[in-house]
């Protein structure tokens, strides 16, 4: 099993986008929070099944969170 690092970001309209750092251009979106968790699950596996049926490497997880303080 491999855990990549997924950002979630809140849309204008409720929404979340969703994407995977490590995964040029593995985004998905969902209506919550857990929908798109479900949503980028997929996309994460279909971007490895394409990469995989292309012959490309699947990048190793690598990306990390951290957050800073800043004075407001």
């Amino acid at each position: 099993m491999i855990e990549y690092l997924v950002v979630f970001e809140p849309e204008a309209d409720g929404r979340f986008s969703i994407w995977a750092p490590d995964l040029p251009g593995c985004v998905s979106w969902g209506s919550t929070r857990e929908e798109a968790t479900d949503h980028i699950r997929e996309a994460v596996e279909l971007w490895i099944e394409s990469a995989k049926a292309d012959g490309e490497a699947i990048p190793a997880p690598g990306s990390s969170l951290s957050y800073v303080r800043v004075t407001g």
